[in-house]
């Protein structure tokens, strides 16, 4: 995967039809990330027919009454700008940035889509899933993952003070990166099962999905599933990481790194 240089633009000669992003983890101590995002969504997305963020685009939303923080401004009118273009413009949440709601949406200009969601392109029927939801391995997130998609429990949540949610939030990344300590790659990743079962459940012989920070494509037959990367360029000397996946009109699939290259 290039990871450096300019930035490329992707191919004019077949119109792209969506592209697909995830993993962001947005905040203001990555600028360099930030900044990257910024000029993706300038130069690739607006370009595009559709656009697709899988979850996690943020490190964390505490609610929707944080909307006027700078920061967000930021990214909220840069993706607005998006769907200003024409572009259509997908939100599905992740499991850093559930909380997003219809005032982010309204916002940002965008749609909420609930998961799993399907979508043909080229005749190709392709499901689009954040991807946590099929980690089954690991029982302790599942369990966490149950109570806080749970609506009562984000009525009760949301109707703390903004600050002090930030806190708790605070709180629990911190306990998150301790758990992931203890965890093997098997568990936090996948599984075969629930990757068939939601093959069964949609009808799709596509699956594109982020979380697991393991960007690849996995084939079992005539299924295929596309993994999204995460995005990191602040952990200099580290290489950047980063991209998305993009689909043509005549439904080639494409997966191209942080600076636009095939990869």
């Amino acid at each position: 995967m290039t990871q450096s240089g300019s930035p490329v633009d992707l191919p004019a000669s077949v119109p792209v039809r969506a592209l697909f992003v995830s993993d962001l983890h947005l905040q203001p101590s990555h600028p360099r990330t930030a900044a990257a995002f910024l000029d993706f969504l300038a130069r690739q997305a607006a370009a595009s027919d559709a656009l697709y963020l899988l979850g996690d685009v943020f490190e964390y939303w505490a609610g929707d009454d944080d909307l006027d923080a700078p920061f967000h401004q930021t990214i909220i009118r840069a993706i607005r700008a998006v769907g200003d273009a024409g572009v259509a413009v997908f939100w599905m949440a992740g499991n850093r940035d559930f909380l997003v709601g219809e005032r982010f949406a309204e916002a940002a200009g965008l749609t909420l889509l609930a998961e799993p969601h399907v979508i043909t392109i080229a005749g190709q029927r392709i499901a689009l899933v954040h991807g946590d939801a099929q980690c089954t391995l690991d029982l302790g997130y599942m369990a966490f993952r149950a109570q806080v998609r749970d609506l009562a429990w984000q009525q009760q949540f949301l109707a703390l003070p903004l600050v002090r949610r930030q806190a708790i939030i605070a709180g629990l990344r911190e306990g998150s990166r301790e758990a992931h300590g203890g965890k093997t790659m098997a568990i936090m990743d996948v599984t075969a099962q629930a990757v068939t079962a939601l093959h069964a459940a949609t009808g799709a012989d596509i699956v594109i999905h982020g979380h697991t920070h393991r960007p690849a494509l996995h084939r079992a037959g005539t299924l295929r599933r596309y993994v999204l990367p995460d995005w990191e360029l602040d952990a200099a000397p580290a290489p950047a990481r980063g991209g998305w996946i993009a689909i043509d009109a005549n439904g080639a699939i494409t997966r191209h790194g942080v600076d636009g290259a095939l990869s």
